[in-house]
């Protein structure tokens, strides 16, 4: 099984352009071995739905690393295997626009597994909310705190694999060459 880095971002606003938390949680071997979670000083204003969503301000994130600090440290376990996400193709944008936005060279494109997508097959008669999911299998959820999202999709993926699903049909790309 290879390595995979279940990840979940939370924005300050709107432009989800910026991330104002992050959650990792990596697997290896059918098991969650390593955590990671951060606050992230997103250098621009909060939306009040975003607040109220995620409970991140201003305030919070005030001594906080920025996304290119940051990055500095979770580079390496961004590197390290098959990046997962739920409903990936938003968390995958956000990384995309943090590094394009802070000049950040990383890799040409990344391939990764959305727990949505994969979800949809496995499971076609429910629905595929990560509350929704998490209800369905008893995995506790602090919803729309990055470091619970993770913990969560990560739990679900691994429930996915012990029910038979295969990650063929939800493998994506995404490209994050300079335009």
């Amino acid at each position: 099984m290879p390595r995979f880095i279940v990840f979940d971002v939370e924005t300050p606003n709107r432009y989800n352009n910026r991330m104002s938390a992050i959650g990792i949680s990596v697997i290896e071997d059918d098991k969650i071995i390593d955590e990671f979670y951060s606050l992230v000083n997103p250098e621009t204003h909060f939306d009040y739905f975003n607040v109220k969503l995620t409970g991140i301000n201003e305030e919070k994130v005030a001594n906080a690393p920025t996304f290119p600090e940051l990055w500095e440290q979770i580079e390496p376990i961004m590197s390290s295997g098959m990046l997962v996400a739920h409903n990936a193709s938003f968390d995958m944008n956000v990384l995309k626009k943090c590094l394009n936005d802070y000049c950040i060279e990383w890799k040409p494109y990344a391939r990764y597994v959305c727990t949505v997508l994969m979800g949809r097959q496995l499971l076609p008669n429910i629905s595929h909310k990560l509350n929704d999911l998490c209800c369905y299998y008893g995995i506790a959820l602090d919803h729309h705190q990055a470091d619970s999202d993770s913990h969560a999709c990560a739990e679900i993926l691994l429930r996915y694999f012990q029910d038979g699903g295969d990650i063929k049909g939800a493998i994506r790309t995404c490209s994050f060459k300079k335009k």
